[in-house]
């Protein structure tokens, strides 16, 4: 069987972590998003994959090759134009020989599941249970047969939402040839499930583990999921009185020095400086060549790689691009005085705690405070002291 995924999008709800890299290249656990969907599908046993790519596509190529590394294989069809999933798959077509799965790039989802859905009859649809099902298209089901499918709406019927995994077969084609543009101006696939609703023959299968990593701070929610399955590694230094509490992995050429205190879950990267005296809590993930330094607290963050948080800095539930560097004393908060739900850019986090989302290359001179749902643009430069909230544009000067 081969395994469609789609990953030809930018993911613009994602920016600006996306302005330079697709969104399925996001890391979790330090990891390419798209790399622990590949590691599910293939525990589940298959290993014949076909990436729709588009976006900054050789970024994908260039990490993934031909999926020799990954004991897999992988091909390559484009979609030039981001014209909806069933555009997407029909770039597809020539490589698919008979029954497949098709996956959205942008989600975690188990093995257990997939191979789940894979022993159900074609055609198939995977659900979940969100606690927020306004934000997806929901599924009627009875028994196990879908009967109906309804677009986000203010009022859905019910709680069961469309995970974006499917089983098909090649008939599928048939009902996607015909399909004329949405109002959104897309071919949805969606539309192209009507058919078999209507004479009775879609399926559900629900999921029983599942993240969509639609927004920034979903990315909290996958990289804690990864991190508690993690298992403890030492491939640093770490020097006299340091506390590694927990699962703790450190890459190789890093160095905890003393004073440190370490909460596992969280992982380290490669070549990076940790201490003296830093605090790293839970559900942390730090990517390689960073520096996180004396007297700085990282809580349930994400790191990328090159990030410089050097001296009495906290950052709270927070994304951080790579190259981004904290002048000393900079911090980021992460709670609302009233404890209600956090909002980003105008967007629900769902989260009483979030702190901030920062592009590439942000640069805070000291003493910089950053608001609740800050969203920092790419290449911003922040001026001794200055105070940043909402949301901030790419290359933005700010103070004086």
């Amino acid at each position: 069987m081969e395994c469609v995924v789609l990953a030809a999008g930018e993911g613009k709800r994602m920016r600006p972590l996306t302005t330079s890299r697709p969104k399925v290249m996001l890391p979790v656990a330090n990891r390419p998003m798209l790399e622990h969907l590949v590691k599910s599908v293939k525990e589940a046993g298959i290993k014949d994959f076909i990436f729709v790519v588009g976006y900054r596509e050789q970024e994908i190529r260039g990490y993934f090759g031909d999926g020799e590394e990954m004991g897999v294989r992988i091909r390559y069809a484009v979609q030039r134009r981001q014209r909806g999933t069933a555009d997407a798959l029909d770039a597809a077509r020539d490589y698919i020989t008979g029954d497949f799965l098709m996956l959205n790039g942008d989600m975690i989802v188990q093995s257990g599941d997939i191979s789940g859905i894979c022993s159900m009859s074609t055609p198939c649809i995977g659900v979940f249970e969100s606690d927020h099902p306004e934000e997806f298209g929901v599924v009627t089901v009875e028994g196990d047969k879908v009967i109906a499918l309804i677009e986000k709406s203010s009022t859905p019927p019910g709680n069961l939402i469309n995970a974006g995994a499917y089983l098909f077969g090649l008939d599928i084609f048939e009902k996607t040839d015909s399909l004329e543009l949405s109002e959104r101006g897309e071919l949805e696939l969606t539309d192209a499930l009507q058919p078999y609703i209507n004479k009775g023959l879609l399926s559900a299968y629900r999921l029983q583990t599942w993240c969509d990593i639609g927004e920034p701070w979903n990315l909290l929610d996958a990289n804690e999921q990864f991190l508690s399955e993690t298992e403890p590694e030492n491939h640093g230094v770490v020097e006299d009185y340091v506390v590694l509490k927990g699962h703790v992995v450190i890459g190789e050429g890093s160095v905890i020095k003393s004073g440190t205190y370490v909460e596992g879950p969280c992982i380290i990267g490669k070549n990076c400086i940790v201490g003296p005296h830093a605090y790293i809590r839970p559900s942390t993930s730090i990517g390689d060549n960073c520096h996180i330094g004396h007297s700085s607290e990282i809580k349930n963050s994400l790191i990328m790689y090159g990030t410089k948080i050097p001296h009495f800095n906290y950052v709270g539930d927070s994304v951080v691009g790579p190259g981004c560097n904290f002048g000393a004393g900079s911090k980021i908060a992460n709670l609302r005085h009233d404890r209600r739900n956090v909002k980003s850019g105008g967007r629900d986090t769902h989260r009483k705690k979030f702190g901030a989302v920062l592009g590439d290359n942000v640069q805070l001179g000291i003493n910089c405070s950053v608001n609740v749902g800050t969203i920092i643009g790419s290449g911003v430069m922040a001026a001794p002291g200055s105070f940043l909230e909402g949301k901030i544009a790419d290359k933005t000067k700010i103070g004086r």
